[in-house]
C-alpha cells in the first residue's frame, strides 16, 4: 500500500481545478441509444466502453468485453453515490480454461452416438488432446489442431471444494456455434455466434450436480467457416460484500465524435461527467498522445452548498491481458500533478500477439492536479471503507494493487475538476523485426509525464476545441445524409481511430496500423484499409496514406513477391510479414489502387502514386488480366467464404484498372490514361452482359436469380469515372429497397446478415438524399436496438436485432462515405 495527500486550505465556497471549467460550444444532443459507449479510446488496447445504458449498471470494460475496472463515487455531506463502474465480482478458478492453467480432454470430429455429453458415455475410441481445440493457424490458444466443421469434447474433471447454495459461473470462448454440459444439464447454446471470455451464471440446477470429486463437462462446437475454437471452465463467486450499493440517478447520456456526456443526479447536486478524447487528424501529435480526459462537475440542485468529494479507483487490468497477472502499482507527485501508476510485474514487451489479447507491458496512469487531492494504491475493499470512513488508507495486497484518486471539492454550490487518463506502451509495433515507439515519442526525447503536462496545460483549450468539432461535424453529417447518419457518425468517430496505432517506420514513412477487432487479430489489413478509409480521406490523407505504406514496404523491399498485393504484414502487433491463412489477389489488388486514386483525388495530384508507380502498375496489370470474372477466391467478406464468378469483386477488379489510368492522366501519362481507362470500359460493358438478371445484377456470373449489394460501384461515382453506364445504379437502388428487413439490407440473398459499411457505401449511390436515409434509417434502428451490448458491430443480422460478429472495427470509418462525397463534390 502506497499512500500520498496533498490538501490546501479551502476557501468556504467552490474550488476549481488550476484550469478552469471549459466554455463549451454547445452541440446537439444525440439521441442515440448506444450498443456501447466509448470512454477512453486511445488504440486497440487502451480502448475503454460502457457496455450498460447506466454508467453504473456494469463494469466499464475492454472493447473485447474484458473488465477495465474504473469506479466513480461522489459523496455528498457525507451521503455516498457510485456513478461508473461497480464494484467487481471476486471469482476463483475452480476449473481453469486452457488460458488459466493447462488441462487435456478427449475429442472427437466424428458425430458420436447419442448421450456422449452424460458420464456414462464410453469415449474410448476418442482421440485425447490440450486445449483449447482451434486453428492453431489464427487462434494463439489453440493447443491441438481443429480444422474441421464439428468437433464434440468432454472433460473429465476434479473438484474439491463442496459448491452446493454457491454462485458457480461457466467461462468459455467459442468459434461458432456452442453447446456446453456440466453433468449433463445443457448450460450454454450460443446459436451461430463467435466469442471468447464469455460468463454465465450456472442454473440451480446445474450447480446442484456439481459434486466433490469427478464431474464431467462436455462441449460440442461447428466451425461454419475460417477460425474454429473451444474453450472452457468453472469459476465460483466469494465474498462480495459491497461499499458502494446506492447508485445516483443517470439522467442521460450523449455520445459526440470527441466526447461522451453523461448527468447524474446524486441526491442535492447534479452531476454532468464527460470523458473527452482530443482525436484531431490533422494535428498527429496530439492524435497519438496518449491521454483522455474525464471532467466531472457538479451542480446544487436545491440552491444550497454541499461538501463534496469524489472517489475513482482503476484496476491493474488496465495494464494486463489477464486479471490473475501479477502488476506492480505506485503514486507520486510531480510537479504541481499527483500520478498513479500500474504496470504488470514481468513486463515483456511486445510479448504477445493476437485478437482477443490485452497490453501487459507499459504501464496504465491517473493523473490530476496535486492540490485537494489524495491518492492512494492498494486493496480495493480497504480503501472504498477508508473513503467512506473519511481518511484514505489501504492494505497492501501481494500483485494486484488497485489504484485510488480522492478529490475534495469541499463546500460548494457550483464546482469542476478533471482526471487525466493515459497510458505509456514504451513501444508499440515490431515492424519487420525493428521495435518502433509510439508516434508521440518516436524520436525517444519525450516520455509519458511530458504528454500528461502537455495534456494539462492544453485541458481548457482543447475542451474547447473538441465540443466544436463536435458540433461542426453533427451539423454537417446532417446536411449531407441526416440526423440519424450524423448520430451513427459521431458513435464511429472514436471507434474507428483508436482501433489503429501510429508510428513511425525507420524509413520515415508515417504507419497507420489497424488491428482487425474480433476478427482475427492481423495489424495493417487492406480490406479492413479499404472499408474504413473515407474517414481518413475526409480529414486527412496522410493517414490514408499511413492505411497503406506498409504494404507498399512490403512489395517494393521484395519481401513480398507475388503479383498482387498482400492482405496483411502480422498479427497486431508485430507486423513482420502476412499471417492470414490465404490470398486475396483480386481483392487487395483493387483495394490499394482505388484507395490510392482517391487519395489524388481529394490531394487534386497523383504525387503519392508516383512513388509507387512500378508496383501499382504490377497490380493493375493483375487485374486487367485475371479481374473480370474472378476465380474461386475469398473477398473482403471472407465470412461467407470462397465463391467464383463474384460480380461485386468484379467490379472493383474494373475500377482497380480505371483508377490507375485515372492516376496516368493526372501525371499526364496519356497514352497509358488511355489505354487503361478503354480496357475498363470495355471489362464493364461484359459486366454488364454477364451480370444482368432483369430488374438487377447477379451476385454471381453463373446463377441467374441471385443478387448481392454492389457497394464497391460507389467509386466510379465519387471520383467521376464514367466506367460503368449510371443505369446500373438507377437499376439496383429501387431492387435493393425492395429487399430491406427491418434491420437494413442483407449483404445479398444467401444469407439475412449484413456490413454496416457497405450499407452506408451502397446508400450513398443513391442519386438523392431522401434515398439515401431509407437505407440509413434500419442501420440506426439495429444500434439503437440491439440486445448485443458491444462496442458497434459491423457484422449484424437484419431481421433481428443481434451481432452476427465482429465489434469495435475500424472499419465503421467507412459509413463516412457520403461526406467524402460531399468533400469531392466542392
Amino acid at each position: 500500500m502506497k499512500l500520498r495527500l496533498s490538501t490546501l486550505l479551502l476557501g468556504a465556497t467552490v474550488v476549481l481545478s488550476s484550469c478552469g471549467a471549459p466554455q463549451n460550444t454547445a452541440s446537439e444532443k444525440s439521441e442515440l441509444r448506444a450498443p456501447a459507449y466509448p470512454l477512453v479510446t486511445i488504440d486497440p488496447y487502451t480502448s475503454a466502453w460502457a457496455f450498460t445504458d447506466n454508467l453504473y449498471d456494469g463494469s466499464v470494460k475492454h472493447w473485447t468485453g474484458k473488465d477495465f475496472p474504473l469506479i466513480g463515487v461522489v459523496k455528498v455531506d457525507g451521503e455516498v453515490y457510485r456513478f461508473m463502474g461497480t464494484e467487481e465480482l471476486e471469482l476463483t478458478p475452480i476449473v481453469k480454461t486452457s488460458e488459466q492453467g493447462q488441462w487435456r480432454g478427449k475429442y472427437t470430429t466424428k458425430k458420436p452416438a447419442d448421450g456422449w455429453q452424460n458420464a456414462g458415455f464410453n469415449d474410448a475410441a476418442w482421440k485425447e488432446g490440450e486445449a483449447a481445440f482451434g486453428t492453431m493457424e489464427n487462434e494463439s490458444t489453440a493447443k491441438t489442431q481443429w480444422g474441421e466443421e464439428y468437433i464434440w469434447v468432454r472433460r473429465d474433471v476434479d473438484i474439491q471444494d463442496d459448491l452446493q447454495g454457491k454462485n458457480v459461473y461457466l467461462e468459455y470462448s467459442h468459434d461458432d456455434d456452442a453447446i456446453i454440459y456440466v453433468n449433463g444439464v445443457k448450460v450454454a447454446d450460443t446459436g451461430n455466434s463467435a466469442k471468447k471470455h464469455v460468463r454465465t451464471k450456472l442454473s440451480d440446477e446445474a450447480v446442484a450436480t456439481l459434486k466433490q470429486g469427478k464431474n464431467l463437462i462436455a462441449a460440442y462446437c461447428n466451425n461454419r467457416v475460417g477460425n474454429g475454437l473451444i474453450d472452457f471452465g468453472l469459476l465460483v463467486e466469494q465474498d462480495n460484500t459491497q461499499h458502494f450499493p446506492q447508485t445516483a440517478v443517470q439522467k442521460s447520456v450523449d455520445v459526440q465524435a470527441m466526447q461522451t456526456k453523461y448527468a447524474f443526479t446524486c441526491g442535492p447536486v447534479d452531476l454532468d461527467l464527460t470523458f473527452t478524447a482530443p482525436l484531431f487528424m490533422d494535428n498527429l501529435d496530439l492524435m497519438s498522445r496518449p491521454v483522455n480526459y474525464l471532467t466531472y462537475e457538479v451542480t446544487a440542485n436545491d440552491g444550497k452548498k454541499h461538501n463534496v468529494e469524489f472517489y475513482f479507483e482503476a484496476a491493474p487490468q488496465w495494464a494486463l491481458d489477464q486479471p490473475y497477472q501479477e502488476a506492480v502499482a505506485e503514486t507520486f507527485t510531480e510537479g504541481d500533478m499527483t500520478y498513479l501508476k500500474t504496470g504488470s510485474r514481468n513486463q515483456e514487451i511486445l510479448g504477445k500477439k493476437g485478437d482477443d489479447v490485452r497490453i501487459d507491458w507499459g504501464y496504465f496512469y491517473m493523473a490530476a492536479d496535486k492540490a485537494n487531492s489524495a491518492s492512494a494504491t492498494g486493496d480495493g475493499k480497504a480503501m472504498r471503507k477508508s473513503f467512506i470512513d473519511g481518511a484514505l488508507a489501504s492494505s497492501a495486497t501481494e500483485g494486484h494493487d488497485k489504484l485510488a484518486l480522492v478529490y475534495t471539492l469541499g463546500e460548494t454550490q457550483k464546482a469542476e475538476g478533471h482526471l487525466l487518463l493515459g497510458y505509456d506502451d514504451i513501444y508499440s509495433i515490431q515492424y519487420f523485426g525493428e521495435n518502433l515507439r509510439p508516434y508521440w515519442n518516436r524520436s525517444g526525447s519525450e516520455t509519458i509525464l511530458s504528454q500528461f503536462q502537455k495534456a494539462e496545460k492544453e485541458y481548457k483549450t482543447l475542451m474547447d476545441k473538441c465540443a466544436a468539432f463536435d458540433a461542426k461535424l453533427m451539423k454537417e453529417a446532417t446536411e449531407a445524409g441526416g440526423r440519424k447518419y450524423a448520430e451513427l457518425c459521431a458513435l464511429a468517430y472514436r471507434q474507428a481511430i483508436a482501433a489503429h496505432k501510429l508510428v513511425e517506420a525507420p524509413n520515415k514513412d508515417l504507419l497507420f496500423l489497424s488491428k482487425e477487432n474480433f476478427s482475427n487479430g492481423s495489424i495493417g489489413t487492406v480490406d479492413i484499409t479499404y472499408p474504413s478509409s473515407p474517414m481518413f480521406l475526409v480529414y486527412n490523407t496522410e493517414l490514408a496514406k499511413g492505411l497503406m505504406n506498409h504494404i507498399f514496404y512490403y512489395s517494393e523491399s521484395g519481401k513480398w513477391n507475388k503479383p498482387f498485393a498482400a492482405h496483411d504484414v502480422g498479427t497486431y502487433p508485430m507486423a513482420n510479414g502476412q499471417t492470414y491463412g490465404g490470398d486475396m489477389p483480386i481483392e487487395e489488388s483493387g483495394n490499394m489502387l482505388i484507395v490510392t486514386a482517391a487519395i489524388a483525388a481529394v490531394e487534386k495530384n497523383a504525387d503519392y502514386a508516383q512513388k509507387h508507380w512500378d508496383v501499382l502498375t504490377i497490380w493493375t496489370d493483375y487485374l486487367a488480366e485475371y479481374g473480370l470474372d474472378p476465380e474461386n477466391q475469398l473477398c473482403t467478406d471472407d465470412f461467407a467464404g470462397h465463391f467464383a464468378h463474384n460480380a461485386n469483386l468484379s467490379i472493383k477488379a474494373i475500377l482497380g484498372v480505371a483508377s490507375y489510368g485515372y492516376m496516368a492522366d493526372m501525371l499526364g501519362k496519356k497514352d497509358i490514361a488511355e489505354k487503361y481507362t478503354q480496357k475498363a470500359k470495355e471489362m464493364a460493358a461484359e459486366w454488364v452482359k454477364m451480370a444482368d438478371d432483369g430488374d438487377h445484377y447477379r451476385l454471381t456470373f453463373d446463377k441467374a436469380g441471385t443478387w448481392s449489394q454492389k457497394y464497391n460501384l460507389v467509386w466510379d461515382k465519387l471520383m467521376k469515372m464514367g466506367i460503368f453506364p449510371e443505369t446500373i445504379a438507377q437499376k439496383e437502388i429501387p431492387y435493393y429497397l425492395g429487399k430491406q428487413n427491418k434491420y437494413g439490407l442483407p449483404l445479398d440473398n444467401r444469407e439475412t446478415y449484413t456490413k454496416t459499411d457497405w450499407i452506408m457505401w451502397t446508400a450513398t449511390m443513391a442519386s438523392d438524399k431522401a434515398t439515401f436515409e431509407k437505407f440509413i434509417d434500419p442501420v440506426y434502428l439495429f444500434m439503437n436496438e440491439t440486445t448485443d451490448r458491444v462496442p458497434m458491430s459491423d457484422w449484424v443480422f437484419t431481421d433481428s436485432p443481434n451481432q452476427r460478429g465482429f465489434q469495435a472495427r475500424s472499419v465503421v470509418g467507412g459509413y463516412y462515405i457520403k461526406l467524402l462525397e460531399k468533400k469531392l463534390n466542392k
